[in-house]
């Protein structure tokens, strides 16, 4: 045979290798996935892939995918202590070959046959301080700490709204009514419309924030690049002001309003799911739409904040 068809032969198989290989459709995958989640989720997908799970399995032939073939990378990953990381990697892989079924590059998916052969890892609940005297010398700690007003700022709100870390720091003043005192975005779990009432304690922060906003769009700028403030500075300011990672997660402060609404305050346990944006139902069945028992809501957000600024006094609440 001629050495020059053989070669293009040859070239023409490993080109069409590399099209159909795992790296190709799992790029082809999160160019898909990037317009359905958050940008941070997708920075996440995009380093797993990038530093796990494309140099480990990237050139082999999609189709050709086995369930031992993935049980190898993510023992690998067990072996290493990275048990959830092997996890979320099961779960990328997953969606990647639902993606290759659907285009017609795979047959099957064989990761859910691997279920059973996994190391489970264990969930930890977000630290959060729930005892009300705890919540009154957290309250004073920030309120006296001494680094970027900006982070101060957003820690010292945090409590009142007690909305999703993310949700938070990606707070526009577009979407901030001053007028009507209400904050309105869409919830990160949800992809529906929230109302946050702002009591206020803090409209006096916001008023100050915006004083020094020099028209840029987020609330919590970063002080060091475009963007919003960063994932870790509320995190890192907990830690600076030696409140311990088992003490104070930013996401706590969740945790706080929900417990102490309930089991202090008595607040109707509808009412407060619905203020955590979480997806809740009318006796019908229905979900509840962002509207729904706003005026209660905004009581009990004004009852609450006044709640909070007895606990920074140090003011014993009587049930």
């Amino acid at each position: 045979r001629d050495p020059g068809v053989i070669r293009k032969e040859e070239k023409a198989e490993l080109a069409n290798r590399a099209k159909n290989s795992f790296e190709a459709i799992a790029r082809a995958w999160l160019d898909v996935h990037a317009t359905k989640v958050q940008p941070q989720s997708l920075a996440v997908y995009s380093r797993l892939l990038e530093t796990v799970i494309i140099p480990s399995i990237g050139k082999r032939p999609i189709k050709e995918m086995k369930a031992p073939d993935f049980l190898a990378l993510l023992r690998n990953l067990e072996d290493s202590g990275q048990v959830y990381k092997a996890n979320r990697a099961a779960n990328v892989c997953s969606m990647i070959m639902r993606f290759a079924v659907a285009t017609g590059q795979a047959d099957s998916d064989p990761l859910p046959a691997l279920s059973g052969s996994l190391k489970k890892h264990p969930r930890k609940h977000m630290a959060a301080m729930i005892d009300p005297k705890e919540v009154g010398r957290l309250l004073r700690t920030i309120d006296a700490y001494g680094g970027s007003f900006t982070v101060r700022s957003a820690l010292q709100i945090a409590p009142y709204v007690f909305v999703r870390p993310t949700e938070l720091r990606h707070a526009r003043w577009e979407d901030i009514d001053f007028e009507a005192r209400e904050w309105r975005y869409t919830a990160t779990k949800t992809k529906t419309q929230h109302i946050v009432p702002l009591a206020p304690q803090v409209m006096e922060i916001l008023q100050k924030l915006r004083a020094l906003s020099n028209d840029c769009e987020w609330v919590f700028p970063d002080l060091w690049r475009s963007g919003p403030m960063g994932r870790s500075s509320m995190v890192s300011a907990l830690r600076s002001m030696g409140i311990g990672k088992d003490e104070m997660s930013a996401h706590g402060f969740r945790a706080i309003a929900r417990t102490l609404l309930d089991e202090v305050l008595g607040e109707r346990y509808d009412l407060i799911e619905q203020q955590l944006a979480h997806m809740v139902r009318d006796p019908n069945g229905r979900a509840y739409n962002r509207t729904t028992h706003l005026p209660e809501r905004r009581k009990m957000m004004e009852r609450w904040a006044k709640y909070l600024d007895e606990l920074r006094a140090d003011i014993p609440k009587v049930k």
